[in-house]
């Protein structure tokens, strides 16, 4: 029987690799994102070109009742959830803390934070009934590292940080695997989301540099959850080449 994995924001860049990269393993997949159109797109391209059942859930992982009700009205046999991906994520905004937009500032509040922390609660429980699960969280170097303008963006990143640390201690006595990732640079939709649609500057972000993709991303999950039962890392921090933290990039 396959492994079913649930990665949440899969309808771009690392959760849309993740996903690919899964089934090229021999997962099933459920996949979640607010955009119906692309994640029925995905879910034709696992089943068709990947071989893997796929479950496209369409719902705001903001919204606690939408999360809550999407996971409680799986199919049974879908509810086996081996590996739970907390993707969803996302940075809005710029600005000096007096300058902050609040609008900003709880959109990434309630998708880094509270989306995480919903979708896991109503995992968790199924993984520690079955005495087994690998939970990935998708952190950030801005949770190592904070820098002008970063604020709040780095504070959910902190708070993701210290969330996969909670965890490991709390699933520990489950038997429960709890993988905290923090990403550099990576060039997906994540600054044109950052900048609002302005894609100059959004591409200013990676100038001079090799960044990472969604696909290296997806790579070093597919690493650490391929690692044997009785080995699990607990966090792992992957950059660019020319990036050697949150502040410090060479650029040629």
């Amino acid at each position: 029987m396959k492994k079913i994995a649930l990665v949440t924001g899969a309808t771009s860049g690392i959760g849309k690799s993740t996903a690919i990269t899964l089934a090229c393993c021999g997962f099933n997949l459920i996949i979640t994102g607010r955009r119906k159109e692309r994640l029925d797109e995905l879910k034709s391209q696992l089943e068709i070109k990947y071989k893997s059942e796929a479950l496209a859930l369409c719902f705001d992982i903001r919204n606690r009742n939408e999360v809550c009700k999407a996971i409680e009205n799986i199919p049974q046999h879908w509810k086996n959830i081996d590996v739970l991906v907390n993707n969803a994520g996302l940075a809005v905004g710029l600005n000096h803390i007096q300058d902050g937009l609040f609008d900003d500032w709880e959109r990434m509040i309630d998708t880094n934070i509270s989306g995480l922390l919903y979708i896991t609660r109503c995992i968790a429980p199924l993984m520690i009934e079955r005495q087994q699960g690998h939970i990935i969280n998708i952190c950030s170097v801005a949770g190592k590292d904070v820098y002008e303008n970063g604020n709040v963006y780095c504070a959910t990143k902190y708070a993701v940080d210290a969330l996969s640390r909670a965890m490991r201690i709390d699933m520990l006595k489950y038997g429960i695997k709890v993988t905290n990732v923090c990403p550099g640079a990576v060039e997906t939709e994540f600054s044109i989301v950052r900048f609002k649609n302005d894609t100059d500057r959004a591409k200013a972000t990676y100038a001079g540099m090799t960044p990472l993709t969604g696909d290296d991303v997806a790579n070093v999950i597919k690493f650490v959850i391929n690692l044997p039962p009785h080995v699990c890392i607990n966090d792992i921090t992957v950059t660019p080449t020319s990036q050697a933290s949150a502040l410090i990039i060479n650029r040629n």
